[in-house]
């Protein structure tokens, strides 16, 4: 049975709280404030904690550090935007607003004991050193491939968005190996002109071409010993594909006008955000050289879906323009916090850090960045029309209608509470009949956060 904390000064809440999870059968303790739950229990017994963030003595978020491994859940405000999106900031697993609803809170502390009882066995390598950061399940999955994969000679293909940091996930994988101490040659295949792709892989004797005054050896060679990692593998054309098809087969490179070959040892890296196995289909793909390369598929999630990570990745990237263009001190406000949560971000981190370079640099010294600095439009939405279709048909019974004697204003309130969970922001947004940028804006004036 899971055993839960509650931390709450008010008794009226405190007794609710206690009496709905023990109707869940939840095993449930109580406590008054910080101080008084220290004194009375060993925080790391307990599968969640769910506290107000203020409290006698010290606030609720102060239980983050103290509690470990153990999540927090937290308690605020509608109306304390700043409060709430500071708690996730600080660690807080998620918050729920009072007075709360009995259903939320339910699905809350449900969904995060099913997130984090999993995790908890299997601790994740720490990656930050070498670029990645971020804690979300999608993310603790990717490093887990990456330490057990690292260790081996595997072939890997990475796939993923543009600006997902394929890159950055080979560099993890050959650091993390036994070839570290040896060559890491990263090349873009798509940035090669087609005439030129196979001599500069492969290298070229002197006279093998028109241009060729010297002999070349090629940056497969190069990597002899290390890692070898072609980012958008996808776009080889196909006389390369045979040729790199033979390293892997034979390790071993012949340069174009040699009849030589020369043994290397070289470790395979590929990424692509293409669909190799449909260009397989339409021709443009050897299927040979697919499976040769597909034998450990690593996914990077999109930045949509890596939850609160994204204001870790943020606040990371606004450090490093900060430093770059020596203004320090700046930091997000929470608007533009909001809309960094809210926008679906289609060029990823890629286009995150553009945005707060952006940003850095029309911002006033020692002052904040607001949503208007980042120059993103919440209107500019891609939409997946699979998902959509899902979406309508599952909402259509949804009534939109206000009810008699309720303001705009608190219907719009109790609309976007009530269904926020099963909606996305579009699905509110055509619901309501606004835009997606309207829906952004009234939020931010009625303090209701988006989850």
């Amino acid at each position: 049975m899971d055993s839960i904390l509650i931390v709450e000064d008010e008794d009226n809440i405190r007794s609710s709280l206690k009496k709905l999870l023990n109707g869940q059968h939840f095993s449930t303790c109580e406590a008054r404030s910080i101080q008084d739950a220290l004194d009375q229990f060993e925080l790391s017994d307990f599968s969640l904690i769910i506290s107000d963030l203020r409290l006698p003595g010290a606030p609720g978020t102060d239980l983050i550090q103290l509690a470990g491994d153990v999540p927090v859940l937290i308690m605020t405000s509608y109306a304390s935007l700043k409060s709430a999106v500071e708690t996730m900031r600080m660690g807080a697993v998620d918050y729920i607003p009072k007075p709360f609803d009995p259903k939320e809170l339910l699905d809350a502390v449900h969904r995060i004991l099913e997130n984090t009882k999993p995790a908890r066995p299997m601790k994740a390598p720490d990656l930050s050193g070498r670029g990645m950061i971020g804690s979300s399940q999608a993310m603790k999955a990717v490093y887990n491939i990456i330490q057990k994969v690292a260790k081996t000679d595997a072939t890997v293909l990475i796939h993923g968005e543009t600006g997902t940091g394929k890159e950055l996930a080979a560099s993890a994988i050959h650091n993390e190996s036994p070839r570290a101490r040896k060559q890491l040659i990263c090349v873009n295949c798509a940035a090669i002109p087609e005439t030129l792709i196979e001599a500069e892989l492969f290298g070229h004797e002197k006279g093998a071409f028109t241009g060729a005054t010297d002999a070349r050896k090629g940056l497969v060679a190069a990597a002899d010993g290390g890692t070898l990692f072609l980012d958008e593998v996808g776009e080889l054309p196909l006389e390369a594909q045979a040729r790199l098809l033979r390293v892997l087969q034979e390790k071993e490179v012949r340069p174009i006008g040699s009849v030589k070959s020369r043994k290397v040892d070289v470790r395979l890296v590929a990424a692509t955000h293409r669909n190799l196995k449909k260009l397989c289909e339409q021709g443009r793909f050897r299927e040979d050289l697919f499976y040769r390369i597909n034998v450990v598929n690593l996914d990077l999630p999109p930045l949509r879906e890596r939850g609160k990570d994204i204001l870790e990745i943020a606040d990371m990237l606004l450090a490093k323009q900060c430093e770059k263009l020596n203004k320090h001190g700046l930091k997000l406000a929470p608007d533009a916090i909001q809309a960094i949560t809210t926008y679906r971000w289609p060029g990823n981190i890629r286009e995150l850090e553009n945005s707060l370079e952006r940003a850095t640099i029309l911002c006033d010294d020692n002052d904040q960045i607001t949503h208007d600095l980042l120059g993103i439009d919440l209107s500019l939405v891609e939409i997946d029309e699979s998902t959509s279709r899902t979406t309508h048909s599952s909402i259509r019974h949804v009534n939109t209608d206000p009810p008699e004697g309720l303001s705009l204003e608190d219907y719009f309130t109790q609309f976007v509470l009530e269904h926020q969970e099963a909606m996305s922001e579009t699905d509110l947004a055509r619901k309501l009949g606004i835009s997606r940028k309207c829906l952004w804006e009234r939020r931010q004036k009625l303090g209701i956060p988006r989850k």
